[in-house]
């Protein structure tokens, strides 16, 4: 890294930072837009409904366990308070829940005997807290089951929650976590775990190409900073130079100021001459120009007196105006009302009209309709009756020639008789 100043460092870092952001940041934002879009597509939350009997039975078993768990951790708060809850939970369950109370006291007395004195053995220790556990085992099952059994005392101590202690709320709440964990996992097909998996393997590969892109930015940045320290010290050498060049200049200056002063008295002294003789023409110029304006005000106030006896004539014509709009507005209104009043009842006959229209129109196509159909069946008959005819004409042919043929039949079976007779 150059040395160099610690404030043009910082400077010169910051200017190429500011340079290279835009790049940065909107490769990160089209990176991240496409990486939100897929895990939004893919890793979704399903709705949490089981699909199956398995599936259902599993949740079932897991919401059972959660409502044991909240019941069980309110056990300790229900016993500290049970005279204030005993009228309402009944004397089967203030009973099991002394007896509860008792196996945990017993148990309690037991770990403190067994940490201050030494008298008993590691096993008979071990074996009395085995019987012990399996009493208090066996009595929260009892006290669970009596309190599951009456679900508006389940209900009421719901309210309770308040006095959980931490550590069963945090045990609860990491269970409900592992349920909606399992109803997931057991929503989640083969295909879509498959397809997780992919899009988790696209993320770390985008991540992965975002670090060695980054990687690369940051060695840009480097060389881009050495470039600015090398630019900053060029700069630095060349203000030298101009330092020394000002100073030369500050010099040649004051030399040519001390010139330009002597040059400005004496053209002070002619300015302030014709200042003077141009003060006396303008005050001659003044003099004139206020005679010009009173005479001015004098004739605009003529010719303002005219207008104003004109402006007064002119109101007085276009109040005239205005009557005369007025009444004609009002004859105008008067006959309008008139004409709107006629145009109403015109209107109401119009829809008479029109209703009784609608009704001819209706009846007109119901007689043209009977029309057609009567038209239709007498072209029907008049068809049938010429196809009728036109069978009878060719029935009868047909039976004009089978009796002639029958009759042409017999005279050759008579002439074929009398010939084999002669030749006999």
């Amino acid at each position: 890294m150059a040395t160099g100043d610690p404030a043009v460092f910082q400077e010169s870092s910051q200017d190429v930072k500011q340079r290279n952001k835009p790049l940065m940041k909107g490769m990160a934002t089209q990176e991240k837009a496409m990486i939100t879009l897929d895990a939004m597509k893919m890793l979704a939350p399903h709705q949490l409904k089981p699909d199956n009997v398995e599936t259902e039975r599993i949740i079932a078993v897991l919401d059972e366990t959660i409502a044991k768990l909240e019941m069980s951790s309110l056990i300790p708060h229900i016993i500290n308070s049970l005279d204030r809850f005993a009228d309402m939970l009944g004397p089967e369950i203030t009973n099991s829940l002394t007896e509860h109370q008792k196996l945990s006291n017993e148990m309690e007395h037991l770990l403190v005997r067994s940490e201050e004195e030494d008298t008993m053995t590691a096993e008979e220790q071990r074996g009395c807290l085995c019987l012990l556990e399996q009493h208090l085992k066996c009595s929260v099952r009892n006290v669970l089951r009596l309190l599951l059994a009456n679900p508006s005392v389940c209900h009421i101590l719901k309210y309770e929650a308040w006095a959980r202690k931490s550590p069963a709320e945090v045990f609860i709440k990491a269970f409900g976590d592992f349920r909606n964990f399992m109803l997931e996992r057991l929503l989640t097909s083969p295909v879509e775990e498959e397809r997780k998996i992919q899009i988790k393997e696209d993320i770390f590969l985008q991540i992965k190409k975002n670090t060695e892109a980054i990687t690369a930015l940051q060695a840009e940045l480097a060389a881009a900073i050495r470039t600015q320290e090398e630019e900053i010290h060029r700069r630095d050498n060349v203000i030298k130079d101009l330092k020394t060049s000002m100073q030369d200049l500050s010099k040649d200056c004051e030399a040519g100021i001390q010139q330009i002063k002597q040059q400005g008295e004496q053209q002070q002294k002619e300015e302030l001459q014709a200042s003077q003789a141009k003060c006396t023409r303008l005050q001659q110029d003044i003099q004139r120009l206020r005679t010009q304006l009173s005479a001015l005000v004098l004739e605009h106030r003529a010719s303002e007196l005219a207008l104003r006896k004109r402006k007064c004539r002119l109101e007085k014509e276009i109040v005239n105006w205005i009557e005369k709009y007025d009444t004609d507005m009002g004859e105008k209104q008067a006959e309008y009302e008139e004409v709107h009043a006629a145009y109403a009842k015109e209107k109401v006959q119009l829809s008479l009209l029109k209703e009784k229209h609608a009704v001819l129109l209706q009846e007109y196509s119901q007689i043209e309709e009977e029309r057609r159909i009567r038209q239709e069946k007498e072209e029907q008959a008049l068809k049938e009756l010429t196809t009728m005819t036109l069978a009878a004409t060719r029935i009868q042919a047909f039976w004009r020639g089978y009796l002639v043929r029958s009759l042409f039949k017999s005279k050759r079976k008579k002439k074929k008789g009398k010939g084999k007779k002669t030749k006999k």
